[in-house]
């Protein structure tokens, strides 16, 4: 039996709810040593993506809905740090 595991507060969560399974294109447990998962699927044709109250990232597709809890502010700070203005490695595209 699974072990059930709560985020702790610096982790973040995330559902997949697709409107069919037939969307759905591989889950994979592995049962060996390794404790990764795999899932993979469609949502489809992007139809919306946004923030739900600042907190909940949601990309709606026209077969489901992805929603990850991270802020505006957090991604915002993660690119940053990954691309810091005036960073001489980085050349600007005209």
């Amino acid at each position: 039996m699974l072990k059930e595991k709560k985020p702790t507060e610096k982790e973040r969560s995330f559902s997949i709810d697709l409107r069919s399974k037939i969307d759905l294109k591989n889950i994979t447990l592995n049962d060996n040593f390794q404790d990764n998962a795999l899932i993979e699927g469609t949502i489809g044709k992007l139809e919306h993506a946004g923030f739900v109250d600042n907190m909940i990232l949601e990309v709606l597709g026209t077969k489901g809905v992805l929603r990850i809890d991270i802020s505006e502010n957090e991604i915002k700070k993660i690119a940053t740090e990954a691309n810091p203005p005036n960073n001489p490695s980085q050349r600007e595209v005209n």
